[in-house]
């Protein structure tokens, strides 16, 4: 269950911190996105920093909960 929440949380968090830097590098680059968009290819951004985050979050949550529990056991014993 943790790691399937995470999945979906890690998608959308990921994805807006790319449309982020996605209105950084239009910035830079002085494109105008379209009225209602966030920033010129916004879609490409938003698409690899979901990908990004779904793949980061639930392994770095599962990594601790196993190192936790690791530890529980060590100090049990």
């Amino acid at each position: 269950m943790v790691g399937c929440l995470t999945f979906v949380v890690g998608f959308f968090g990921g994805g807006m911190i790319a449309v982020l830097v996605a209105k950084g590098v239009d910035m830079a680059r002085r494109c105008t996105p379209g009225e209602g968009l966030p920033a010129c290819g916004w879609q490409y951004y938003m698409l690899i920093g979901g990908v990004l985050g779904a793949i980061f979050l639930p392994t770095m949550v599962l990594m601790k909960l196993r190192r936790g529990s690791a530890a529980t056991r060590n100090t049990a014993q």
